[in-house]
């Protein structure tokens, strides 16, 4: 029988007024990796900041039930002490210092140091940053991942997923790690690059490191993972080997029905209509990215995907023509050219753009919901507004109906329309 490395026994969060984690139980063997698999609100995410001693477990009434480490019972108060116990944990938001390299950032807090004169007579306080050993051992990491990375690129230059590979090569450059926590490490990846750290995971658990892994791919489950343990509202409604299960089946355990997955759906030919969008010759200075003369046509009605590797220009396309990066060329909508480098413009011609940077573009993460959902109308359409002569006021009624009706819509788990963004999943 296989060591267990962590066991989770009846597990129960109360979360900012919600009953996020509902008495949840469940082992992961050394070097395996389980998967952990649940639509969004499940309580996946604030399982593992329970197992990194998050403080915001702590800060909102703790946690009952028992964690044990090699069969010892662990009480985590902080996230060093969940890294002095050999658990490490790559987070849906990224972790990193913008300004540093990734290899500073690969090695913050544990740098090879090297002596020199002035601390061999004054103390080891005044030694110096080895940044040769620092680089060797910053490219070892990296080179376990099995993809390549500019190590001494700044961070606030990188495409997103190289953002996520340098979270990731941190922890592995940890010589004590026991279990690697990934949360949702493959979200940001293209399908090559998701490809390649899934086989970095799999030498990760040849090695006897342990990896729990929660991902919304469900192939990556069956391709990757030895166990899956399936969470539905708070509970563990599945835990089965990997081999001893199917995406069907997954999927009907996740959403509590049975779902085709076999349906066709049809794909609609737009080339007669109407263009809508027409970009000509656009060039685009976004770090991390390439776009150089790229012409797309978007036609009314349609859904066009833009695909390929990070640093590409995926990315950096759509931040180019909504202003947010330098950019050339020209962009019409509807019949009327839109200027370059106007986010304002951009909006008040009623293009919309959902920011893959949710935490640094896409919310406004310490304020509520309501405030969220109706801030952009009121900036640019004026929406939800009252007027009486020189007076303006926000139109509060308005702005709950609405975000309720999203609350809704969108099945939003939360305590209410006025919780702050930053506290949802």
């Amino acid at each position: 029988m296989s060591e267990t490395i962590l066991s989770v026994k009846d597990l129960k969060v109360n979360y900012g007024g919600i009953e996020a984690v509902k008495g949840i139980s469940f082992d992961v063997p050394k070097g395996s990796v389980v998967t952990l698999i649940g639509a969004n609100g499940a309580g996946k995410s604030t399982l593992m900041k329970i197992l990194f001693g998050m403080d915001v477990i702590r800060e909102t009434g703790g946690y009952g039930g028992d964690v044990l480490i090699n069969g010892e019972k662990v009480t985590f108060n902080t996230p060093f002490d969940a890294l002095e116990a050999g658990i490490g944990m790559v987070h849906q938001e990224f972790s990193l210092i913008p300004g540093f390299t990734a290899t500073e950032n690969i090695l913050l807090n544990r740098e090879p140091q090297k002596k020199n004169v002035i601390s061999e007579v004054f103390g080891p306080r005044l030694n110096t940053l080895d940044y040769k050993k620092m680089k060797t051992k910053a490219a070892e990491a990296i080179d376990k991942m099995g993809v390549e990375i500019d190590q001494n690129m700044v961070i606030s230059d990188m495409p997103v997923g190289h953002k996520q590979f340098t979270e990731i090569a941190r922890e592995l450059s940890k010589d004590q790690l026991k279990l690697l926590i990934l949360d949702e490490p493959t979200a940001v990846l293209t399908e090559k690059e998701a490809a390649a750290l899934l086989d970095s995971i799999r030498g990760m658990a040849s090695r006897g490191i342990a990896v729990i892994f929660i991902t919304h791919r469900l192939q990556e489950v069956l391709n990757v993972c030895d166990k899956v343990v399936i969470m539905r509202d708070g509970k563990v409604v599945k835990d089965t080997p990997a081999s001893e299960t199917s995406v069907d089946e997954i999927t009907k355990c996740m959403v509590g029905r049975s779902v085709d997955l076999s349906a066709v759906r049809e794909v609609r030919d737009c080339s007669d209509a109407r263009t809508i969008m027409s970009i000509r010759k656009l060039w685009v200075d976004m770090p991390g990215e390439i776009v150089r003369n790229v012409n797309l046509d978007v036609k009314e009605g349609e859904i066009l995907g833009i695909g390929g590797l990070a640093g590409q220009g995926k990315l950096g396309i759509p931040n180019g023509v909504m202003g947010l990066y330098e950019a050339g060329g020209t962009v019409e909508f509807d019949g009327k050219p839109i200027a370059l480098n106007s986010p304002r413009k951009c909006l008040d011609s009623q293009l919309a753009f959902v920011s893959e940077d949710r935490r640094g573009v896409g919310l406004l993460l310490d304020e509520s919901l309501e405030w969220n959902v109706a801030f952009p109308a009121m900036q640019v359409q004026n929406k939800f507004l009252k007027r009486m002569g020189f007076f303006t006021w926000r139109d509060e009624k308005a702005i709950h109906t609405v975000t309720n009706r999203y609350i809704d819509e969108l099945q939003i788990k939360c305590t209410g329309s006025d919780q702050k963004a930053r506290e949802l999943s």
